[in-house]
């Protein structure tokens, strides 16, 4: 390669595809590439490359949540993709003894991984949406800025589903009679989550939406927001809304200048003033606890949120009671403070309800459904315990 060191260089980090590690290599960035979580992801990542199958790679999302903030907070190395890293020797996807007719309910990241292993390990496997497209809450997910790899697990998880022939049915709300009367053999319930309401005096009002509606395009928000929760969703519809148009995760210019990046090497450690683009938005983030805003976040990614909303100038309220919204905006309570905040519109980011009503449907007519991820357990909207118990349940059957 053409550079200033006389001895082989090595790039490393989020280099997570191989389309990527090449065009670093042909560019002369570097003589060789080094990775650690794509392989945690997929540990055949390499031979796939090699056989030009990329289309089949899990790709890393970065997302650090069984990795990183495991290994910084002493628990076993693993990884959300990819629920056998490090447990390759527990969790085993063995050759069914019996080959079953399951029903999958769900197309979200649970139900994507569940109908993926059962298929993979023999089973005649039926997966229902009632959307027209899989994915589930990563739909969502994939539009926060930086999180645009979220898109991958479920590039990844579609073809794995057509590889291993499951039938899909898109559009389709699975019905529990009906369901009974195919005769399934097993059933598993990923129906996943729905967004909570709150009850205070005005909750009913035009100007309050939830985030589900914010982050599928179903809601106009202002230039004046009230984001109500300050949770991991709080966190990711601020960022959201933090940014119009192309986000500078997708522009790597854009990106070097926001977070003080010296591309020309300049200046010492290629460090130089940020220039972050302003918020097309005035976003106040509110919490009911005292505290710091995202101390529950992820180990090893929550200061890195924290930094990118306070670039952008949000800003952090706690400890707020939450009295009523009207024509005029979000009327809290601030340590005995009375406080109108004038804005065009209240974003609910309050926490989720599981949707179980096909799982008692099912239980009503004497049927065992297995429940899996939200739908089980809507505390916290995480994907990682998701796949995990999609996974080791897929694996059982």
């Amino acid at each position: 390669m053409m550079g200033e060191v006389q001895i082989p260089l090595i790039a490393t980090n989020r280099i997570n595809t191989p389309e990527i590690a090449e065009q670093v290599l042909e560019e002369g960035c570097a003589d060789m590439v080094s990775m650690a979580r794509p392989f945690l992801a997929d540990p055949e990542f390499a031979i796939k490359a090699l056989e030009k199958r990329s289309n089949e790679i899990n790709t890393c999302i970065a997302c650090n949540q069984a990795c990183l903030d495991h290994t910084f907070t002493m628990q076993i190395c693993s990884c959300l993709v990819n629920p056998r890293a490090c447990h390759e020797t527990e969790l085993k996807y063995e050759a069914a003894s019996e080959q079953k007719k399951i029903a999958v309910i769900g197309g979200g990241p649970a139900g994507m991984a569940a109908a993926h292993v059962l298929s993979l390990r023999g089973h005649q496997v039926s997966l229902f949406e009632q959307q027209d497209e899989l994915g589930g809450q990563f739909l969502m997910a994939k539009e926060i800025p930086g999180k645009e790899e979220y898109a991958e697990t479920i590039r990844y998880f579609n073809t794995q589903l057509q590889k291993y022939k499951v039938t899909v049915h898109l559009g389709v709300r699975a019905d529990a009679q009906a369901l009974v009367a195919h005769g399934f053999d097993e059933i598993v319930v990923a129906t996943g989550v729905t967004p909570r309401r709150v009850q205070f005096e005005g909750a009913d009002h035009p100007k309050v939406v939830d985030y589900a509606e914010v982050l599928t395009g179903n809601a106009e928000i202002g230039s004046s927001v009230a984001i109500i929760g300050a949770g991991g969703i709080g966190f990711d519809v601020a960022e959201f809304l933090a940014h119009d148009g192309t986000p500078v995760s997708q522009e790597t210019h854009l990106y070097m200048k926001e977070w003080g990046v010296d591309m020309r090497y300049e200046t010492g450690g290629a460090l130089t003033l940020a220039k972050p683009a302003p918020s097309p938005r005035k976003i106040f983030l509110l919490k009911r606890s005292k505290g710091k805003h995202g101390k529950d976040l992820g180990k090893t990614t929550g200061w890195i949120h924290r930094s990118s909303l306070a670039m952008k100038k949000v800003e952090m309220l706690a400890n707020v009671a939450y009295r009523k919204v009207d024509d005029q905006g979000l009327h809290i309570l601030i340590d005995d403070d009375e406080r109108v905040l004038e804005v065009d519109n209240v974003v609910i980011c309050a926490g989720q309800e599981p949707l179980r009503a096909l799982a008692q449907d099912l239980e009503a007519m004497g049927t065992k459904p297995h429940v899996i991820g939200g739908a089980r357990d809507a505390k916290e909207l995480d994907a990682e315990r998701a796949i995990y118990e999609a996974c080791h349940l897929a694996a059982k059957l």
